[in-house]
């Protein structure tokens, strides 16, 4: 549910946001977002392929990429309490950028993670580790940030990219979950997040006997 404050910053976003994409600066930036998402997009589709030939598995389900959208991005730098311009869009917004890869299993998601950050021009700038450590909600999943290059006819620019890493089950909760969020009237808003937190532990559980199966699967084959 929203509160009357986060509206009305909500609303104030909105207003400064419509001037505020419409500059040069701002939308040279987007584009260089754009670029950090498909090098990284890139560099996960070649791991997936390389992946596949050893293991005959694909280590992941499917990629989504998104940019932020302008009115988040303000609203963010105001919560921040920082003004509004593409120098702190830059340095103090971290999740621009953001890729999801979506995982039939928990094990790939680390191994997936590990050889990403492990390239030479990939740079791990932060880890959170949901999985392990859900939110109180039930919310799990694998963040990373990251620094990547992109080469430019001027040169070389750094950028910084998010990517979250799920199972099919996380995915399936929290898409559900973000759905629900939406909703401006619910009458018993307790009871919604209890029951949500318990479904978020029951596909957790799922995932745990998903990932034992696999693996006496794969014991057998040895």
């Amino acid at each position: 549910m929203d509160y009357p404050e986060e509206t009305q910053i909500r609303r104030k976003a909105e207003e400064v946001a419509k001037v505020f994409s419409r500059t040069k600066e701002f939308q040279e930036l987007m584009t260089l977002y754009r670029c950090a998402i498909m090098e990284i997009e890139t560099k996960l589709n070649v791991l997936n392929e390389e992946f596949s030939l050893q293991y005959d598995r694909n280590p992941f389900e499917s990629i989504e990429t998104r940019l932020k959208s302008p009115t988040s991005i303000v609203e963010k730098m105001m919560i921040h309490g920082v003004d509004i311009n593409v120098e702190n869009m830059e340095g103090e917004i971290f999740d621009i950028a953001g890729i999801r890869v979506v995982c039939s299993f928990k094990e790939d998601i680390y191994r997936l993670a590990d050889l990403l950050v492990q390239q030479d021009d990939v740079l791990l700038l932060a880890r959170k580790d949901y999985i392990e450590n859900p939110k109180p909600n039930g919310y799990r999943s694998f963040h990373i940030i990251v620094d990547i290059p992109i080469f430019l006819s001027e040169g070389k620019k750094h950028m910084k990219v998010e990517v979250q890493f799920r199972t099919i089950a996380m995915d399936f909760w929290a898409s559900v979950d973000h759905k629900l969020k939406y909703k401006k009237e619910l009458k018993h808003p307790d009871e919604v997040v209890a029951r949500l937190k318990k479904c978020a532990d029951s596909l957790a559980e799922m995932d745990d006997e998903m990932e034992a199966i696999r693996q006496s699967l794969d014991l057998d084959r040895t």
